[in-house]
């Protein structure tokens, strides 16, 4: 039985399954909590909430949908004093996650070259489903990616120095190990830096349509009218294959030690053992692929942008603005039931959401909190949100990642013909790019919940605060 808490909030208590730890704990409007109740969402959410050593509660975003073992927009924090981690709360993308760049050009200026951009975009942005492009990166190189992240493909010309600044780990994270990664993942990976993928990864044009805190605004760069870029992609075949690797040696891990799971899909291992340490380790690798992915992307969308309007990125204002992780595992200190605790916090379709004052968030905007970047479907509106004080009380400062599905691929497919959303994007005035036509259907606007909803949820929860509404312009997707 759902209880209501209050508008925004809702909780499946521990007396709906013997076996929960923790109750589960849903952000969203009725409408939305109603929609999650026709898959398996809230049954994986109960199920997760019954994993060891999970404190405080199971959490669910507005944006949540049925996803590996653990729903997609779940957030679940362990105990790092004996507790585990659990690749399947991670997801098979590590470190999917968005990044917003922004220009001093506006509306009126892009519209008579636009055509032109999103050729230039779509030809130096490889996308689409094993997409590849030979940079001339090495294994060894690819190892210094994995361990130095960001910062290694910056000082190889790709991008500005200040870029670090404005990423979460300041794309880096630490105690990553290369060694634990397979050859298959080594293998799959040097080639795809740079390179955007498909399904639901995209490369957005955007227009600030709304601006609604203008300190907040201000602060972030954002101004009316405004055209930024948004960048959606993660860790591609290199951080699949870290995630398939690692379910496999959980599987036998599960076996030798007679561990029996509410879900299969949510294998586990406790911190300290071997199994956990090495994914961890490699997940590391795999989160630091991923920031340095969408940097080397970064710097192929400045050169479009030089292409096309004939000026440098750096007299374009090409500033980033953040970028955000939302597939990930991390170490962090939070206040649980009156004491301090480090706990892992496991963020499977959701992102951080630091509010003001937290030493993880970059000087230039811990004033004000965490920017929080919230893509929605194609077509439809984005969002910059800011995280809150009250989020690190509620939701281990976690917000949601994007609107979240309502329909499987497959029945988007079935269900949506291409001719539907290509017809919609034309009438929105939207210049597209796409090289797969079924990925038209798969990522049409009806197939994901109402984006306007999922922020005015976060918000109306307390856990993030909406700062500007954006809308594309032109769409390229793999």
């Amino acid at each position: 039985m759902i209880k209501k808490i209050n508008d925004f909030l809702w909780e499946l208590g521990r007396e709906e399954n013997p076996s929960m730890n923790v109750p589960v704990h849903i952000y969203a409007n009725k409408h939305i909590v109603d929609t999650m109740q026709r898959d398996r969402t809230l049954k994986q959410a109960v199920a997760s909430a019954s994993l060891p050593s999970i404190v405080k509660h199971m959490m669910v975003m507005p944006d949540g949908h049925e996803g590996y073992g653990f729903p997609v927009g779940g957030v679940a924090a362990f105990d790092a004093d004996g507790g585990i981690v659990s690749p399947g709360a991670v997801g098979y993308d590590i470190n999917c996650g968005v990044r917003l760049i922004n220009t001093n050009l506006s509306v009126k200026e892009v519209r008579p070259r636009l055509q032109l951009l999103m050729d230039n975009l779509f030809n130096n942005v490889p996308s689409g489903v094993g997409s590849k492009i030979n940079l001339g990166f090495t294994m060894s190189d690819l190892d210094k990616v994995a361990v130095e992240g960001v910062r290694y493909v910056v000082e190889k010309g790709y991008g500005f120095p200040d870029d670090t600044d404005r990423i979460e780990e300041n794309g880096t994270m630490g105690g990553a190990d290369p060694s634990k990664v397979s050859k298959m993942a080594h293998d799959r990976g040097v080639n795809q830096l740079g390179t955007l993928g498909a399904g639901n990864h995209f490369l957005e044009v955007q227009r600030v349509e709304r601006i609604f805190d203008e300190k907040l605004a201000k602060a972030y760069g954002l101004a009316q009218d405004g055209i930024v870029i948004m960048l959606h992609s993660g860790s591609r075949g290199f951080g699949h294959q870290v995630c398939s690797d690692y379910l496999k040696v959980l599987t036998e891990y599960q076996a030798k030690n007679n561990i029996r799971l509410a879900d299969p899909e949510l294998s586990y291992a406790y911190i300290g053992t071997k199994e956990a340490d090495d994914y961890l380790a490699a997940m590391r690798c795999a989160v630091n692929f991923a920031f340095s992915n969408r940097q080397i992307m970064t710097h192929s969308i400045r050169k479009s942008f030089e292409q096309t309007f004939g000026r440098s990125a750096d007299a374009l204002g090409m500033e980033l603005v953040y970028d955000v992780a939302h597939n990930i595992a991390k170490l962090e200190e939070h206040d649980v039931d009156g004491k301090r605790m480090k706990v892992y916090v496991h963020r499977k379709g959701a992102t951080r959401a630091f509010g003001p004052g937290e030493k993880e968030i970059p000087k230039i905007y811990r004033d004000y909190g965490q920017p929080v970047l919230i893509p929605g479907s194609m077509g439809t509106a984005s969002y910059v949100l800011a995280g809150q004080h009250h989020a690190m009380k509620e939701s281990f400062g976690s917000s949601c990642h994007g609107s979240g599905r309502v329909m499987s691929r497959h029945q988007a497919i079935r269900e949506i013909p291409a001719s539907r959303t290509l017809g919609d994007l034309k009438k929105k005035d939207i210049e597209v790019r796409v090289r797969s036509k079924k990925l038209i259907s798969e990522e049409a606007e009806w197939a994901y919940k109402n984006v306007d909803d999922v922020v005015a949820s976060v918000e109306g929860a307390g856990i993030s605060k909406i700062v500007a509404r954006l809308v594309p312009v032109g769409v390229a997707k793999g």
